[in-house]
C-alpha cells in the first residue's frame, strides 16, 4: 500500500526567512504539529502558544492527500517551465517531519528538486535533505543538533541563545517574535545580534512586501 501525504497547500513564492531567504521556492505545507493541534480552541494547552500558521486539514491552495508520486508531481507543475535557476522545495508545517521521509525526498530528487525542511527540531531529518533548518521551541527536547541554519524565534520564554551556540549549524538566526509586541522584539533582537555578532538578524521578509 502507497504511503499518503496529507499536505494544508503548496505554493510557488520566495523564500521569506533565515539562510535562503528571497530565492524562490515551492512551499509545500504539511498538515499536523507535534506541538499543536492548530486549532484556536487549543492553542492555550499548546508547546508553542505563538504560531502564526494555518496547517489544520487539508483544504489550502493545492491541499489534498497525496502519494509520493503525485505530490512530486504537484509541486514541478508550480516552478516555472524553462528556468535555468536550480528547482527549491521547502517542506514546512506544522511539523513536516511528522511525515516527511527519505522516499518523498527521493521522490522530490526525482524531479530535480532540491529539498529544504523547516522544523522544531524534535524529530530526526531524513539523511537525504539538502537543507536543514532547525527553529527550537521552548518545552521540547532538541532531537535534531545540527543542520545548515538554526533559527530561534526571539524572545522566547525559557530559552537563552547562548545555550544553542555550541551547536553544529553553519548559520545562526534570531528572529523577532511577531505578534503585538512586534516593534519591541525587533529593536530586542537587533541589540542581541549586535552584542553577540554569532547570530545574525532573520526578519519575516515576504510579511513585510505582501508575499505568502
Amino acid at each position: 500500500m502507497k504511503k499518503i501525504y496529507s499536505i494544508k497547500e503548496i505554493y510557488y513564492t520566495l523564500q521569506g526567512e533565515g539562510g535562503q531567504s528571497g530565492r524562490p521556492a515551492v512551499f509545500c505545507r504539511f498538515s499536523g504539529c507535534n506541538l499543536w493541534t492548530g486549532r484556536e480552541e487549543d492553542r492555550h494547552k499548546a508547546i508553542c502558544q505563538f504560531c502564526d500558521t494555518d496547517f489544520w486539514g487539508t483544504d489550502g491552495e493545492n491541499g489534498g492527500k497525496y502519494t509520493a508520486a503525485e505530490l512530486s508531481e504537484a509541486v514541478s507543475a508550480l516552478w516555472p517551465k524553462n528556468s535555468t535557476g536550480q528547482p527549491l522545495v521547502v517542506c514546512t508545517g506544522g511539523e513536516p517531519l511528522l511525515q516527511l521521509d527519505e522516499l518523498l525526498v527521493s521522490s522530490f530528487h526525482s524531479s530535480h528538486f532540491e529539498v529544504a525542511v523547516e522544523t522544531n527540531g524534535t524529530i530526526k531529518v531524513p539523511e537525504n535533505v539538502n537543507w536543514i533548518c532547525v527553529s527550537p521551541k521552548s518545552g521540547t527536547e532538541l532531537i535534531q543538533d545540527s543542520g545548515h541554519e538554526l533559527k530561534l524565534v526571539y524572545p522566547q520564554s525559557g530559552f537563552n541563545p547562548r545555550q544553542f551556540i555550541h551547536l553544529d549549524f553553519k548559520h545562526f538566526f534570531l528572529q523577532p517574535m511577531d505578534g503585538p509586541d512586534i516593534k519591541n522584539n525587533i529593536q530586542k533582537t537587533i541589540q542581541y545580534c549586535l552584542e553577540n555578532p554569532q547570530w545574525r538578524l532573520s526578519l519575516q521578509t515576504h510579511k513585510l512586501v505582501g508575499l505568502k
